[in-house]
């Protein structure tokens, strides 16, 4: 069937007229290629070579997308960005992580906007998804693309529709979960709901102009991120007073208004990235943000909390940690995902060396060479789990769910198993030999 064209410079009437491209095809771009191809044209743009060929071969090794929406006649890959020089829409979902000294780094953002800045036409729209603090679209973006493309806004439209994608989770996907639009004026607005309309079932959820959007997708992260911190101050207060704290989670959710979260480490390219981009913004304006900052600092410690816990539990068997070998189930930011972006098992695994703990890794998602020479970690598979005098349970993958406490101790010989996930039996790893050390 021929789809439908557009005049040169003209707006698309219906959504069903856009043609779309989306630059960068990780875990946000990718999906969304692959929901919009179901209704109109599709180029997906990233500048990883192998990744364009690994996509347009019907692979996604991260498995995000099955090979059969990858195969849609409608989709196409390229790593080049000249392609795109006939969409109506392109939409930007690149990573914007923080710097070493956690300042925002907008490097992959500013160089996508030069490059669809390049190819920008009159009667285009750039929706941007990538979570940033309130401003940079309209005060970052915005200049590089008009300065790229010699128009100024109005001859093209400029919307943020920020992502809410939940890796590894099958059931909160992006046609089940309300989007956010907003504009730079109410046409942009109202064209940006059209088209977010032909894939999220959920519906849109239209805002007055674009900085709100930005501050309601950072704010989601920062009180998932305090929440949690929270949790883990409470954890180690606990702990001081001898008391369980997922007894004492259990027994205050009984109440109805109390809201549930764990304690644990937290990685990833969201919550442990994304308040500090908050809290940049509001140091350039004059304000110093407390709490939040606060909450960083607590999680950001707890991959040495835990190291503690676990050198202190040895140390408590009479194992000295220099000659101790240490195994670690799971090494990835979180359950059932293969994305170690900053994830704080990292920080755990060279605390314990640089206690002189020899530290295995059993990571199922994750290429055991890859485990070996970027993290310097000895891998090991779930069926040939080694000799440790402690094991460490950090992500309760679907993988590990047929470990039972006897068994681990017994094929391992641990004398320390640490649970952070609170998934074991104490009494079944007590019953085992082994000491029980949770968070």
């Amino acid at each position: 069937m021929k789809e439908p064209e557009v005049q040169a410079g003209a707006r698309p009437q219906r959504p069903e007229e856009e043609r779309v491209g989306v630059v960068g095809l990780g875990y946000v771009g990718l999906p969304l290629a692959a929901a919009f191809a179901r209704h109109v044209p599709v180029w997906g743009y990233d500048i990883r070579e192998a990744r364009v060929q690994e996509l347009s071969r019907g692979i996604d090794q991260r498995g995000d997308v099955t090979g059969e929406d990858l195969r849609q006649p409608r989709l196409r890959f390229t790593a080049r960005i000249g392609d795109l020089a006939g969409c109506t829409t392109i939409i930007v979902a690149v990573p914007t992580p923080v710097t070493a000294a956690n300042t925002p780094d907008l490097s992959a953002l500013e160089a996508a906007s030069r490059q669809v800045g390049s190819i920008l036409k009159p009667g285009m729209m750039v929706v941007y998804e990538s979570t940033v603090y309130p401003g940079v679209t309209e005060e970052v973006c915005l200049p590089i693309l008009e300065g790229a493309s010699g128009l100024r806004l109005g001859q093209f439209d400029l919307a943020y529709s920020p992502e809410r994608i939940n890796p590894g989770d099958r059931q909160h996907t992006l046609e089940n979960v309300v989007k956010i639009v907003s504009g730079h004026d109410h046409e942009a607005l109202e064209r940006c709901a059209r088209l977010y309309g032909l894939v999220v079932r959920a519906g849109v959820h239209r805002v007055r102009d674009i900085k709100t959007a930005e501050a309601a997708k950072v704010i989601e992260n920062v009180q998932r991120d305090l929440n949690i911190a929270l949790m883990n101050e409470l954890a180690r207060i606990f702990a001081c007073m001898g008391l369980r704290t997922r007894e004492v989670l259990d027994a205050a959710a009984t109440k109805w208004n109390f809201h549930r979260y764990y304690p644990g480490l937290v990685g990833g390219h969201c919550i442990g990235v994304d308040p500090y981009y908050l809290t940049h913004k509001a140091m350039l304006l004059g304000y110093h943000p407390e709490v939040i900052l606060a909450g960083r600092r607590i999680n950001d410690s707890m991959a040495h909390y835990i190291g503690e816990m676990t050198v202190r539990a040895l140390n408590n068997r009479g194992i000295l940690p220099r000659e101790a070998q240490v195994l670690l189930l799971g090494f990835t930011f979180k359950e059932n995902v293969g994305d170690m972006r900053n994830s704080k098992a990292v920080d755990l695994a060279r605390y314990l060396q640089d206690f002189g703990c020899r530290v295995l890794v059993c990571e199922p998602l994750v290429d055991g060479k890859v485990l070996q020479e970027c993290y310097g970690v000895i891998p090991i598979q779930v069926e040939d789990l080694a000799p440790a005098d402690a094991v460490v349970l950090v992500n309760a993958h679907d993988a590990f769910a047929g470990i039972v406490e006897g068994e681990l101790v017994a094929r391992t010989g641990a004398k320390v198993v640490v649970d952070i996930k609170n998934r074991f039996s104490e009494e079944a790893v007590r019953r085992a030999g082994a000491d029980y050390v949770f968070l």
